[in-house]
C-alpha cells in the first residue's frame, strides 16, 4: 500500500518515544542498502527505496523493560522471555507509529530468532546493523593476511559507544514508505581499525565467546550488570528456574519448557 505521507521522521519519532526509554535504539536504512551487500536469496522483497528501520537492545533494556515486563505480565510457555519482552515492546511501538501516520500502514516485522521454512533467518541481523550505521560488522575479510589457514571465522559487529554489549533484535520494514534523497547511508563507525586488534576480536569471540572478552574490544559506556550477566550466561532451559529464584513466579511455575530457538542460544549472545 502506497503511503506517501509518511516520513522517515513520522516513524522515527514515535518508534523512538516508545522504545529510547526501554533501553533501545534504532536506525533507519534503506532497503537497497540492505540488498546490495547480500545474495540474492537472502534479499528482503521490497523495493531499493522502502523504508527499514533496526532495533538494537542496549544494556539499559534488562532493567527498564525486560525486568518491568517480568512484573507487569509474566511470560507465555513455551517462548523466550527476552523474546517476549522485545515483542510486546516493539509491537507497542509500531502501534504508536500507525496511530500517528496512518492506522492502515504495513510493517513487516522481523525478530532475530525468526526462521523462513527454508531455515534461513528472516533477517542477517549484522548486516542491517552495519549499512544501517550502527554497528560495524566485523568479517574475516577485513583482516589482511590472516593467520587462521583458510579457517572460517564468524564475524561479530561492534556499538562505537557500546562495544559488543548490545543485541540486534529486529528489522521493521515499512511496507510502501518509500524514500529518496533526505535519507543518506552512513558509514558505521570503524571502531576497531587495527589488524591486530581486528584478529584480538575475531579470535576472541570464535575461540573464546563464553568469557565475553570480545564485548570489552573497546571501552562501552555500559556494559551489562551482573544481573544480567547471570541470566545470559544460564542455559536458556534453566532461566525459568533462575527468575523463579529471582522471585519473579512461583516455585511450581518454574518446569524448564522453552522452545527450540532458546535451547540453541547457548552461545549467551543476549
Amino acid at each position: 500500500m502506497a503511503a506517501p505521507s509518511v516520513s522517515v521522521q513520522g516513524v522515527i519519532e514515535p518508534l523512538n518515544s516508545c522504545l529510547t526509554k526501554l533501553g533501545f535504539e534504532v536506525y533507519p536504512l534503506k532497503v537497497g542498502w540492505y540488498n546490495s551487500v547480500l545474495s540474492p536469496s537472502f534479499h528482503l522483497p521490497y523495493h531499493d527505496e522502502t523504508l527499514a528501520v533496526v532495533v538494537l537492545s542496549t544494556p539499559a533494556m534488562f532493567d527498564q523493560a525486560f525486568l518491568p515486563f517480568l512484573e507487569q505480565r509474566g511470560v507465555q510457555r513455551p517462548s523466550d522471555p527476552i523474546d517476549q519482552c522485545v515483542q510486546h515492546c516493539v509491537s507497542t511501538a509500531v502501534q504508536r507509529v500507525r496511530e500517528e501516520t496512518s492506522p492502515e500502514l504495513k510493517v513487516d516485522v522481523r525478530y532475530d530468532y525468526e526462521l523462513l521454512p527454508s531455515r534461513k533467518p528472516k533477517f542477517l541481523a549484522q548486516t542491517a546493523a552495519h549499512v544501517s550505521g550502527a554497528a560495524f560488522y566485523y568479517q574475516q575479510s577485513v583482516v589482511t593476511d590472516q593467520p587462521w589457514a583458510g579457517k572460517k571465522m564468524f564475524g561479530v559487529c561492534i556499538h562505537p559507544r557500546l562495544g559488543g554489549w548490545f543485541a540486534i533484535r529486529a528489522l521493521l520494514v515499512f511496507e510502501g514508505v518509500t524514500v529518496g534523497s533526505e535519507l543518506v547511508q552512513p558509514a558505521p563507525p570503524d571502531c576497531v581499525p587495527s589488524r591486530e586488534d581486528r584478529i584480538k576480536l575475531l579470535e576472541a569471540f570464535n575461540f573464546h565467546w563464553q568469557d565475553w572478552s570480545y564485548r570489552d574490544i573497546i571501552p562501552s559506556e555500559q556494559i551489562y550488570s551482573e544481573r544480567q550477566k547471570e541470566y545470559f550466561s544460564t542455559p536458556p532451559a534453566q532461566r525459568l528456574t533462575l527468575l523463579t529464584t529471582w522471585g519473579f513466579f512461583p516455585k511450581d511455575e518454574a518446569q524448564p519448557n522453552l522452545s527450540p530457538h532458546t535451547q540453541s542460544q547457548a552461545n549467551g549472545h543476549g
